[in-house]
């Protein structure tokens, strides 16, 4: 059995659970079966998606059913050689589509632009 990775909290990780009212407890459950895992905006980081409940459609019997929701939580950490670090965690109140490479790449050049002008 693998053992779990120590967890640390950044104070910005922490602020924004309190202020998007999410435990300790319920990021981790984003960590442990995530819906969707990208690669996150900073450098060397992940970005992880659980929707926040799913919506049941009514549908013909026999019919397979689509899974659909309304609000998303993103967890962003960083895996370093003894912790994972959750730098940030967000409540998303909509659905987000799947990062094609090209928005992946755009985003990044925009950020290493960012960090190369001085920005924090």
């Amino acid at each position: 059995m693998k053992k779990s990775a120590v967890l640390k909290w950044t104070a910005h990780a922490k602020m924004k659970m309190n202020y998007y009212r999410l435990s300790p407890m319920r990021v981790r459950r984003v960590l442990h079966s995530p819906k969707r895992i990208e690669e996150g905006v900073a450098p060397k980081t992940i970005a992880m998606m659980q929707p926040v409940s799913f919506k049941h459609a009514s549908g013909r019997e026999g019919a397979a059913k689509k899974e659909s929701w309304t609000q998303e939580i993103w967890v962003m950490i960083q895996d370093g050689p003894t912790a994972r670090t959750v730098i940030s965690a967000w409540r998303y109140p909509g659905v987000t589509k799947p990062r094609s490479a090209v928005a992946a790449a755009f985003m990044k050049n925009e950020y290493q632009e960012f960090v190369s002008r001085g920005g924090t």
